[in-house]
C-alpha cells in the first residue's frame, strides 16, 4: 500500500505541473458558461466508509439542474474530473480504485461486498472503464435509476470486489494504460 500512495502521490504531483493549465482553462470556461465558480463539491463514500468532498469541474447550471452549454462536452471528455488529481494529491483518492459514489450506495454495502470500502475509491478502475459512457445509457433507459441500482451498481460492486481481491501495482498501471488507450481511441 506504501507503494500505491508513492506512486499516486508522485504521479498526481506530474499530472498536475502538467495539466494545471488546463484545469485553469477549463475552470475558466465553466465559470463563464455557468455564471458561477466552476469548481464543484459533493460528498462521497470514501475509503472505510468516510465521507470527502470530490473536485470536479461545473457542469450545471445553479436553480435549475441542468447541464450547461460546455458541460456536456467536459463530461463526455472527462475534463470535468481532473480536479480530481488535487483529490488524490490530498489522499482522499487514488488514481485506480472504485469510483467513488454518493451517499447511499457503497456505504449501504452488506457482507462481503463492504470489502470494497477498505479500498480507496479511484480516478479509474475496470467498472469505470465498462461504463465509460454510463451517463448516456442510462438516459435510454425508461427508469434511469432503476435500472443503475438494479443492472449498473451491481455489476459495478462485481468488478470492483475482484479488484480488491486481484490488485497490484503493475495491474493498477495496467488499467491506468487501457483508460488512456480509451480517451484517445
Amino acid at each position: 500500500m506504501l507503494m500505491k500512495r508513492i506512486f499516486d502521490l508522485l504521479f498526481s504531483i506530474v499530472g498536475l505541473l502538467f495539466l494545471g493549465w488546463m484545469i485553469l482553462f477549463v475552470l475558466l470556461i465553466a465559470s463563464m458558461d455557468t455564471r458561477s465558480f466552476g469548481i464543484f463539491t459533493q460528498t462521497r463514500i470514501g475509503q472505510n466508509g468516510n465521507k470527502f468532498k470530490i473536485f470536479k469541474i461545473k457542469s450545471m447550471l445553479d436553480g435549475n439542474k441542468s447541464i450547461s452549454k460546455w458541460g456536456s462536452f467536459l463530461r463526455k471528455s472527462k475534463l470535468d474530473e481532473l480536479p480530481q488529481l488535487f483529490n488524490i494529491l490530498l489522499g482522499d483518492m487514488s488514481f485506480v480504485g472504485p469510483r467513488p459514489d454518493v451517499v447511499g450506495y457503497y456505504n449501504s454495502l452488506q457482507g462481503e461486498e463492504r470489502l470494497i470500502l477498505k479500498l480507496k475509491p479511484g480516478l479509474t478502475s475496470e467498472a469505470s472503464l465498462k461504463y465509460f459512457d454510463e451517463e448516456f445509457l442510462l438516459q435510454q433507459q425508461e427508469n434511469p435509476k432503476g435500472y443503475n441500482d438494479t443492472v449498473f451498481f451491481p455489476d459495478k460492486v462485481k468488478l470492483n470486489l475482484d479488484y480488491y481481491y486481484n490488485h497490484s501495482l503493475l495491474g493498477d498501471i495496467k488499467i491506468i494504460l487501457k483508460t488512456l488507450l480509451r480517451y484517445v481511441q
